[in-house]
């Protein structure tokens, strides 16, 4: 069938874009396409929102896109517009809400629909459908009109006179707004971020003011939606109704219009919903249900908040206990209670809270619902109250009773402890004894006159006294049990006395591992200690009441036979100092050391910063950091669980970058190895004491990789290694060298020459030469001419004057092989001074290979193997002296 409609639509498709094609009209001329509706229109005035719904034709020709328009006024002035899809194929009816800023009374809202068909052609548009908005009479309307609107929102407010009336003012809060036209009467304007008002009166005002003259008034309130309800919990005292607390959240003003209702739900019930209080609310339980499944519903004007919450009612029992009487004595007191309700079977527990004094936790499994404990331990004479709480397994706790005062028998007791101390001597020991009298009344000094101790050790009885105002005793004692007995002498009341028994030195207590305490948020310490079989005289707990801090002022409290509990609320500790408490067991031999547990109340962060030291062993990319600590100071304000050692680049241009954190999880390890560095960079390595808490103030050292100078430094040393190597390996030969070098660098004996003469003479070469082929020098045929003058002429010389003619060249020579510019040439000259005339001779030496002629240059120069200058002398035939031609070559072979 869905095959077949397909078809269908496929050739009627075809056959309109034939008809259209071949026709030349339009698809309306040939086929139109169905007109959609609206089925219902529903404005919601409170919430300023229209709902459109619309009958929805799944026959495959509609299309599932819709097309809404929403005009305002007569005129349908188009201000919203937008395309919908349609839904699921299943539905007929589509519904779709639309929030207005301006309140739907002020002028009408009109909607109208269509929908595309292939997603191309559109429909024609539905009739529009109208929300007429309201009709001013005989007088100016405002809207909105005492309604709730939200904080922190945007608001439009609207003024609609009568008909022939103008608007000429709106006032918000009395301040004046700019007026919005919305149609031909309708004015408006727009509030910005509206705010609950401070003021008494919690309500905002309009005001508009026409050409009548008249202004009109009305009140709208602010205020903020319903709270999502907090630790929601439920309890029951009796097991026959259950009561749900939660916290409301925000405070709200006693006049706020934003009426809210707060209702119950059970869901795993068929009862009905329970109306309930702000923040509580009360039902009866359901026989038989003991898993209860809850859902609280607070709803007002601007929204609706739910939180649900699961219970077992036996988990959740609060049991009510009530005085039933009281039978004080002398040092101890009989109380007991009732506990309200059917609560037999379950296990009850009780906690008895004695003031001044401590709370001692016991278990009530009475039939008949009443409960007896005797209060111990207490001063005579003294008034006193009590309460009591109790709980079902130790889960909730209900609410501590009255306070219960009462007033012991005047009587006076003694409660005496000691404290033991290894002297130098091996066989020594001394005792002090710490004792507390417990009188009628404050002032004890009054009431005793004064102390005896007594002690007995290996038969031998001692007595010392001390006076009334002393409340300890120093005492020493050998290796052997000692019993001690401590007599207070009262002035009116018989003697109160008091033993205690020191265990001889075989039997001392081994010193016991400290057991470390688990802080609670609540503070205080539950203490709890194994039962010893031996304890005849139940236990004793001691501490120091400033802590581990010193001096110490001793604390203890003696339990009572077969208690190895003991609850110490937060309030008689500090938070942050460690106190160390010893528990004794009471022996027919003494007391023993049984356990020795230390902790906190409560921890604190803000522990002392670790001293780190200066890296002592580094790389380019590691160093070693290491920091001082004691980690087992008392003094510190939490346990030392470890260490925080955070790493920090430092740079020239930017701020210190975070690059790793590392956690030490032992606090004896003080030392770490931070790799991966960069070298030749500025870091910051910063230490923190971790604790329970967290991490503590940081210890913080800054330092710089170094540079690994390794691969600088073999580039250097191995030149010089090659340089010192060479040199070692040719030192024996270093004299050749020398004449090696000398022949090489050094000029020939008796040779002057004149740098400025040469290099005048070579760049003068140079511009000649420069036409001519460039080859290399392989030898040079030189010419030496020397003169002798004649033996009348004086013995000095200096530089001849130019020849007329030019000297006869020897047999290896020929005049022609002469360039012009050496005719009687001399490169050097040289004055002779001698105190004997003697024959002189001036050479003169011309380089003739290197000025040749055109026809040289196609001659090969003549090779000489050795560089010894091969001299010729001939008879001169220059005027007026004597020459001589010596002609040779010099080899250019360096080899």
């Amino acid at each position: 069938m869905k095959s077949f409609r397909m078809s269908l639509i496929i050739l009627l498709q075809l056959y309109l874009i034939f008809s259209e094609y071949l026709s030349g009209c339009c698809l309306d001329t040939v086929w139109q396409l169905p007109v959609p509706s609206i089925s219902n229109l529903q404005a919601n005035r409170g919430k300023q929102s229209l709902v459109v719904s619309w009958l929805v034709n799944h026959s495959g020709i509609v299309g599932e896109i819709n097309e809404i328009q929403i005009s305002r006024t007569e005129s349908h002035i188009i201000i919203y517009n937008k395309n919908v899809s349609a839904p699921s194929a299943d539905s007929h009816e589509h519904t779709w809400t639309w929030t207005s800023d301006l309140p739907l009374e002020c002028v009408d809202h009109s909607v109208r629909i269509r929908y595309f068909y292939n997603q191309t052609a559109p429909s024609p548009w539905s009739k529009w459908v109208t929300n007429c908005g309201c009709e001013a009479k005989d007088k100016t309307r405002m809207f909105p009109f005492q309604r709730v609107l939200r904080e922190g929102t945007s608001a439009m407010f609207c003024c609609v006179p009568p008909r022939g009336v103008n608007i000429t003012s709106i006032a918000f809060k009395k301040s004046q707004y700019p007026l919005i036209s919305i149609g031909a009467r309708v004015k408006a304007i727009s509030v910005e971020n509206l705010t609950i008002p401070t003021t008494d009166i919690n309500a905002l005002l309009l005001s508009c003011g026409d050409t009548t003259g008249e202004e009109y008034s009305v009140w709208n309130y602010v205020s903020f939606p319903a709270q999502k309800p907090r630790n929601l919990s439920c309890a029951t005292s009796q097991l026959t109704t259950v009561t749900c607390t939660w916290d409301p959240g925000r405070y709200r003003h006693p006049h706020d219009h934003n009426n809210q209702t707060r209702t119950l739900h059970i869901e795993n019930s068929d009862q009905a919903p329970v109306n309930c209080e702000p923040s509580s609310c009360t039902f009866a339980a359901i026989p038989n249900l003991e898993q209860y499944n809850i859902r609280v519903v607070v709803k007002d004007q601007l929204g609706e908040e739910t939180e649900s919450h699961s219970f077992n009612i036996s988990d959740r029992v609060v049991p009510v206990a009530e005085w039933d009487r009281v039978s004080p004595g002398v040092a101890d007191t009989t109380v007991s209670w009732i506990i309200q309700g059917n609560l037999t079977g379950l296990n009850l527990i009780c906690q008895v809270s004695v003031d001044p004094g401590s709370t001692t936790e016991l278990n009530c499994n009475s039939a008949s619902g009443r409960c007896k404990f005797k209060l111990e331990d207490l001063l005579p004479n003294t008034l006193y109250s009590t309460k009591v709480r109790c709980s079902v397994n130790g889960r909730l706790w209900g609410k501590w009773t009255h306070a219960l005062p009462f007033k012991t028998c005047p009587f006076v007791t003694l409660n005496l402890w000691r404290r033991l101390k290894q002297t130098s001597e091996i066989y020594s020991r001394q005792v002090t004894l710490l004792w507390t009298l417990n009188a009628p009344g404050s002032a004890t000094t009054e009431t005793v006159q004064r102390y005896t101790v007594q002690w007995t050790q290996d038969g031998q009885n001692r007595t010392e006294r001390k006076d009334g105002a002393q409340t300890q005793a120093e005492v020493l004692i050998g290796p052997g049990q000692c019993d001690f007995t401590v007599q207070a002498v009262l002035h009116t009341c018989p003697p109160i006395n008091a033993h205690i028994t020191i265990p001889k030195l075989d039997d001392r207590e081994n010193l016991q591992v400290e057991r470390r305490l688990s802080s609670s948020p609540a503070g205080g310490f539950n203490l709890s200690w194994p039962e010893l079989n031996t304890a005849t005289c139940a236990y004793t707990v001691e501490w120091c009441n400033q802590g581990n801090a010193v001096p110490c002022t001793l604390r203890w409290i003696k339990m009572q036979k077969g208690n190895h509990t003991l609850l110490l609320p937060a309030s008689n500790f500090k938070a942050g100092r460690r106190y160390t408490f010893n528990i004794y067991g009471c022996t027919e031999n003494g007391h023993r050391l049984l356990e020795v547990q230390t902790g906190y109340s409560q921890e604190l962060q803000a522990v002392h910063q670790p001293s780190v030291v200066k890296p002592v062993q580094s790389t380019p990319s590691s160093v070693t950091l290491e920091w001082h600590y004691n980690e087992d100071d008392p003094a510190h304000p939490a346990f030392i669980t470890g260490y925080l050692v955070t790493v920090q680049e430092v740079g020239s241009n930017t701020r210190p970058g975070h690059i790793a954190n590392m956690l030490v999880e032992d606090p004896r390890k003080k030392s770490v190895i931070i790799e991966d560095l960069k070298q030749g960079h500025e870091y910051r390595f910063s230490v923190s004491a971790l604790t329970k808490v967290g991490p503590g103030i940081p210890g913080m050292i800054p330092f710089r990789t170094r540079t690994n100078y390794s691969a600088h430094l073999a580039k250097i040393l191995t030149p010089i290694l090659l340089l010192l190597g060479c040199t070692i390996l040719l030192w024996p030969q270093r004299k050749m060298l020398k004449r090696g070098l000398k022949d090489i660098f050094v000029y020939p004996a008796g040779m002057n020459i004149k740098s400025f003469e040469i290099d005048g003479f070579l760049h003068e070469a140079g511009e000649r030469v420069q036409s001519h082929k460039v080859e290399e020098c392989i030898s040079c045929d030189i010419e030496i001419l020397n003169t002798r003058p004649l033996l009348t002429e004086a013995t000095t010389l200096r530089d001849p004057e130019p020849l007329n003619t030019l000297c006869s060249p020897g047999s290896q020579s020929s005049p022609s092989s002469l360039s012009e510019p050496h005719k009687g040439y001399c490169p050097q000259s040289a004055e002779l001074l001698s105190e004997r005339p003697a024959p002189q001779q001036i050479t003169c030496i011309t380089n003739k290979s290197y000025f040749h002629t055109t026809v040289e240059d196609f001659s090969e120069p003549q090779e000489v193997t050795n560089s010894e200058i091969k001299s010729t002398s001939e008879p001169s035939d220059c005027l007026q002296e004597s020459c001589s031609v010596v002609s040779g070559y010099i080899s250019n072979d360096t080899s």
